[in-house]
């Protein structure tokens, strides 16, 4: 009869995740993972397979857990401005203590076009929540409240792009002041 397992496999992927998103793919070695996870590498192929493929698990449990806080900073919003506002305070102000950007721009950056499963993975996550923001925007223009003067879905492109920036400022030494001037110029554009 086989042993059961001693750990709850939600709560050692999200410590992988973690990892990955601190140290990036090719930084972590199966010893870091081990050790952090707080499992025996024999547990950890047996349930999450390799390296790779652990990596990928982690990458969809992110992505779970931004779709979730993205919506649920909207859910708030009682105004589209508050909605998109909401969405760039988040990305900036959150993890205040860590300064790791988004697993998904770490990951298309690190692993650029040599990565097939990590690249879909990515523009699948840009694409959603690029269509997330221009379905805000195209709200906002809709109720009045923002300006028809450009397109929602170019809007959309833009504010996306400048929150994939702020990301990567996420992982410098750059000011929340810094970052807050640079998405309320951008945020402008929504009312010019």
């Amino acid at each position: 009869m086989g042993r059961s397992k001693e750990f709850e496999e939600n709560t050692v992927l999200k410590k992988a995740m973690e990892l990955f998103w601190q140290q990036g793919y090719e930084k972590t070695s199966m010893s870091d993972l081990v050790k952090c996870m707080g499992i025996h590498r024999k547990s950890l192929y047996d349930t999450f397979g390799d390296k790779h493929a652990l990596y990928l698990k982690a990458i969809d449990l992110y992505g779970e857990y931004t779709t979730n806080k993205l919506r649920s900073e909207t859910l708030k919003a009682i105004t589209a401005h508050q909605a998109i506002q909401g969405i760039f305070d988040y990305m900036i102000e959150a993890n205040e203590d860590k300064h790791w950007g988004c697993l998904f721009v770490n990951a298309a950056t690190e692993m650029g076009l040599g990565d097939k499963e990590v690249v879909e993975k990515s523009e699948a996550a840009f694409r959603m929540t690029e269509d997330f923001i221009v379905s805000i925007v195209r709200e906002g223009q809709e109720s009045g409240e923002f300006s028809n003067k450009y397109d929602a879905e170019i809007l959309g492109e833009i504010l996306h792009n400048t929150l994939i920036g702020l990301r990567v400022l996420a992982r410098t030494s750059a000011t929340k002041e810094k970052m807050h001037r640079i998405a309320d110029f951008y945020l402008n554009l929504l009312y010019d």
